[in-house]
């Protein structure tokens, strides 16, 4: 595989089902520094696998909750992101951002919270996507991405927008 092209997307089945939740306010928006699982070391969201029976919507939120201590509200969809990894591993991830919270960040053995204002995104200690679709859910326009990885290097994407 060399291309997003290379992949029949239509009939793509994940492996894992996964969510981002980034709460934005006053010109901010949460991050964590994820301190273990995939991506460990990296900024991004909080987010994490579904659990049977959750919707996506519950699994954003209570990932926010087991990483950061808080309730997210005023939750919405963003995107839909598709990644395959050509060691095989595979995962589809559904964005939401919410507008407020209850309770106050705190640090877990998960994530460190990280308030980066809007002009000052660090994308480059973030996955590579991450620059290519974030910028459209902060402006709360609708996206689809399909992403190629090879490890933790893009090799291919295509974003559409909805």
């Amino acid at each position: 595989m060399n291309s997003v092209n290379d992949i029949d997307w239509a009939t793509w089945t994940p492996q894992q089902r996964a969510t981002l939740l980034f709460v934005v306010q006053d010109g901010r928006v949460l991050l964590i520094h994820k301190k273990r699982g995939l991506g460990a070391g990296n900024i991004n969201g909080p987010g994490g696998r579904l659990e049977p029976g959750e919707t996506p919507r519950q699994a954003a939120v209570r990932e926010v909750e087991e990483e950061l201590c808080i309730t997210p509200k005023d939750v919405s969809h963003c995107g839909e992101l598709s990644f395959q990894f050509r060691d095989g591993l595979s995962i589809h991830c559904t964005v939401f951002r919410a507008e407020g919270y209850h309770g106050e960040p705190t640090e877990t053995d998960e994530a460190i919270p990280l308030w980066t204002p809007l002009d000052a995104i660090p994308y480059e200690r973030m996955w590579e996507d991450d620059q290519y679709w974030l910028p459209l859910m902060l402006e709360k326009q609708p996206f689809r991405g399909v992403f190629l990885f090879d490890g933790s290097c893009m090799v291919d994407h295509r974003i559409d927008i909805d």
